[in-house]
């Protein structure tokens, strides 16, 4: 990621707002090749005076379990009947089990993750097909080699597979950057629904298209991302009909100008260039779901009269919803004044992150909030708890954050956002994997086969 350096009383905080890109030399992967080493998030800049974390603390306990002997959960979610409804082909359940991995570099440790997922109980793991990986020698010089053995392994531990198909930002590109890049980035998406027909479950069409740094550094469009949607779309469908088409995550980000565009901005932007119905343009909303400093039952209207919980940010009250995971509750007032109340929506990111760094952004939302490894945990089961007993059944996926990339430090935001700690051959359990192994198992009446007995 880039890092922006801080100085302490009066300063300009950049409020990081998760982007997690996953594999290869992308930005979600510790081990970028190209771009930088971990996720680049959104940059909100706040004038506001802050007052110094302490110092540096060790090792919060629990960060890294001894290998293969996994923490105790912190939580005790009662095993009960899934809450879930199927909703139309069955594809998707309300809501729907999910977790990001990193599988692109080693196969070895593309296995293990993969064996973590499903004994966990998730029923979808998400992975970032770069272009630039992929179609990156030249328009139709396709290399489909670590594409091709995901899928394969994917398919091995019986998990469904939701695609984000998207460029790596920053990046010098044979293709360019959007919106001029709309046309081949849609004869991509086809290519890749073609190759993985009905192997590949669902895409995801781009990711953050409200931010400048993922919009080729230009002011974002929704109506050109709206643009680009149809185009891509329109390729996949005709290459795989059954394939699900979810748009891009918004950032979170209550910032408006050149650098970056609000959620609710930018989708109501792409409901106006659709012209009043997105048939032909989309079957899932993507959203993010961030945590921020809050539990995830907490209504959003508690955070706006709160500054310490939005970190005294100036904006707008109506900007400030967006520091609670319930936010998504406002997507969907939106779809639902856009008509689009019989369409889902897909979180595609949500998580806390424990950040106990007394230098980083993150602090004021992670260990300065409270967030410690065992209320991650417990807010993650509680997410999903909340989803099922409020949002059915327009609540599909639910994509918690990570299974990270194994070369993770503690320098790295990655680290902190992920369930289970970084490391190969060993595995590091967290609470959160636990207390998510735990639940998730317990809904279908079984138990998680790594729980301390």
């Amino acid at each position: 990621m880039t890092k922006t350096r801080l100085t302490w009383g009066v300063v300009w905080p950049w409020l990081l707002l998760l982007v997690p890109l996953t594999l290869g030399p992308l930005l979600g992967s510790c081990a970028s090749s190209i771009a930088s080493a971990t996720p680049t998030p959104t940059k909100t800049p706040l004038v506001v005076a802050i007052t110094p974390p302490p110092a540096a603390t060790a090792e919060p306990k629990g960060t890294a379990a001894a290998p293969a002997s996994p923490v105790a959960p912190t939580t005790a979610p009662s095993p009960t009947t899934r809450p879930v409804q199927t909703v139309g082909d069955g594809t998707m359940t309300s809501p729907d089990f999910a977790v990001q991995a990193f599988l692109w570099w080693r196969e070895e440790v593309a296995d293990r993750d993969l064996q973590l997922i499903r004994d966990a109980n998730f029923r979808w793991v998400k992975q970032y097909f770069s272009w630039q990986d992929i179609e990156g020698a030249g328009k139709g010089q396709f290399d489909w080699t670590h594409t091709d053995r995901i899928v394969d392994q994917t398919q091995k531990y019986g998990l469904k597979l939701v695609v984000r198909l998207s460029a790596v930002p920053d990046v010098p590109f044979w293709a360019g950057t959007p919106p001029q890049s709309t046309k081949d980035f849609a004869d991509f998406a086809t290519a890749v629904a073609a190759r993985y027909k009905g192997r590949v479950q669902a895409y995801q069409v781009w990711n953050e298209p409200n931010l400048a740094r993922e919009w080729g550094n230009k002011r974002p469009d929704p109506a050109a991302y709206a643009k680009m949607l149809k185009a891509t779309y329109t390729g996949i469908k005709h290459a795989d009909p059954q394939a699900m088409v979810i748009t891009a995550g918004m950032a979170p980000t209550t910032r408006n100008d050149d650098v970056a565009m609000p959620d609710m901005y930018f989708y109501q932007g792409m409901y106006d260039a659709m012209g009043g119905s997105s048939t032909g343009y989309f079957d899932v909303l993507g959203a993010h779901g961030t945590g921020w400093a809050v539990a995830p039952e907490t209504d959003p209207q508690t955070v706006v009269n709160d500054p310490k919980l939005h970190n005294n940010d100036p904006s707008a009250p109506e900007l400030l919803r967006v520091y609670a995971f319930r936010h998504v509750e406002d997507v969907r007032a939106l779809m639902v004044k856009n008509g689009d109340k019989d369409k889902r929506i897909a979180i595609l990111e949500f998580g806390w992150t424990t950040d106990s760094r007394p230098n980083s952004p993150y602090y004021w939302f992670g260990a300065g909030a409270g967030i410690d490894e065992k209320t991650q945990g417990e807010y993650l089961v509680r997410a999903y708890q909340y989803a099922a007993a409020h949002w059915q059944p327009w609540i599909g996926l639910m994509t918690a954050i990570y299974i990270p990339d194994v070369q993770c430090t503690r320098e790295d935001e990655q680290y902190w956002w992920s369930i289970i700690g970084p490391g190969y051959p060993d595995s590091y359990w967290r609470a959160a994997y636990m207390d998510l192994c735990i639940f998730l198992n317990g809904l279908d009446g079984k138990t998680c086969k790594n729980a301390p007995h």
